[in-house]
């Protein structure tokens, strides 16, 4: 998804939950200003439903959460609030708040067009002023491939790439996988 900025007064945290809640789509804040979100195409949809499905077998049984694009996650120490397509936390301090989570381990977002140069650039920078993050997951919705960036031992962000036929490894929730079970059902 994509957003565009929209013609509104600025909001405070809590006006903006408040406003976003009656609206259709969902948008996300940025200090003050809001974002409409784009919808995406099926393949984005059906990408993220099987990565969420993924990610919830494997944690059933652990205290993490899987969240879909329906959850927020805060940027911390800013007023900024924004939607990724799947999140997970395992941090008990996310279970104190309905509206967001701010400690999330792994941050998955499906690529299009029109939302990877964001998803790479501004939306990745603000996603690692989160120090819980460990793996930053970019797929493709266009053709078999996953970008996996990964905090390093010396904090340090480094990118490991997995095309057709390869296992992806999350260290975050300690999950290996077939890439192919991201694409089960897509046609390019």
């Amino acid at each position: 998804m994509i957003a565009a900025k929209e013609r509104l007064p600025r909001f405070t945290p809590e006006e903006y939950f408040a406003w976003d809640e009656q609206q259709q789509e969902k948008h996300e804040y940025f200090d003050g200003e809001v974002y409409a979100m784009s919808g995406g195409t099926l393949n984005h949809s059906r990408i993220a439903v099987n990565v969420t499905t993924m990610l919830d077998n494997h944690l059933a049984d652990g205290g993490c959460q899987v969240l879909n694009s329906d959850a927020r996650i805060k940027i911390q120490r800013s007023e900024k609030y924004v939607y990724p397509d799947v999140s997970v936390t395992c941090d008990d301090r996310d279970r104190d708040t309905a509206q967001y989570i701010t400690h999330p381990c792994l941050i998955v977002e499906v690529l299009s067009p029109s939302t990877e140069a964001y998803d790479r650039g501004k939306k990745f920078k603000l996603y690692r002023q989160s120090p819980s993050l460990i793996d930053y997951v970019l797929i493709n919705a266009d053709e078999i491939e996953i970008d996996v960036f990964r905090k390093n031992d010396r904090g340090r962000w480094e990118e490991i790439s997995y095309v057709t036929g390869d296992l992806v490894e999350l260290e975050s929730i300690n999950l290996t996988f077939q890439i192919d079970r991201v694409y089960r059902g897509i046609k390019f």
